[in-house]
């Protein structure tokens, strides 16, 4: 079978994606810790690699990218609210580059031939999730083992995303509790690293939207 090495957040959008892609791909999970408020997403992602049977998963620290992003956005600051709608503070420059560029390095040295993550048609207001953002990004890559993949020594990669496919988050959902159930309310969104998600601020909104589109009844518990 074939292998892919998936950005795996423990949240609704990595842990579908991982479904959609399982029939077809060994996977290998990949989570960073960034410095992030929401490092709960960290404790859902062991919980998911383990549920979902994935053939490695590993959890990389990059906390020293919180130093250098300072307060540039809400997500690694301490000093800034997380807003209830979408606003550029929450965008953290170029942060699925940093994933995808570790991801894709681990990818080469396992013969993967995808690289995959979450972003789908609701991520518009995040440049570093549009497709035209991945197709470069993956140019680049295979640029950069072009010399390995023309002597067979390496495979060259695509970046896959559900963006890429034209789904949405609510399809995604629809994907995911086919076979995860109840479980699927064990993902996290959050932005913030409560016991239980705070059912305000932009991603948590955004989680209650998708499964309202998706007609299914959330039984995320929120604190508000």
């Amino acid at each position: 079978m074939k292998k892919a090495v998936i950005v795996f957040s423990g949240g609704i959008d990595s842990v579908c994606s991982t479904m959609f892609l399982k029939s077809k791909y060994e996977l290998y999970g990949i989570s960073f810790s960034y410095g992030q408020k929401a490092n709960r997403e960290i404790i859902a992602a062991k919980t998911f690699a383990k549920k979902l049977k994935l053939k490695e998963h590993k959890i990389i620290n990059i906390g020293f990218m919180k130093s250098l992003y300072g307060n540039s956005n809400v997500l690694t600051s301490k000093k800034r609210k997380i807003p209830s709608r979408f606003d550029y503070s929450i965008v953290v420059p170029i942060r699925n580059a940093v994933f995808l560029s570790i991801a894709s390095a681990w990818a080469y040295t396992l013969n993967a031939s995808i690289v995959a993550y979450g972003a789908h048609t609701g991520d518009k207001h995040y440049p570093d999730c549009r497709p035209i953002f991945t197709k470069k990004l993956e140019t680049a890559f295979n640029l950069g083992e072009n010399d390995g993949i023309n002597a067979g020594l390496r495979k060259k990669i695509k970046i896959w995303s559900p963006y890429r496919e034209g789904l949405s988050k609510s399809d995604l959902l629809k994907t995911g509790i086919k076979s995860l159930n109840d479980s699927i309310f064990d993902t996290w969104s959050c932005y913030s690293s409560k016991i239980f998600h705070c059912g305000i601020c932009e991603s948590c909104n955004n989680r209650k939207m998708a499964f309202f589109k998706a007609g299914i009844t959330d039984k995320t518990r929120y604190l508000k």
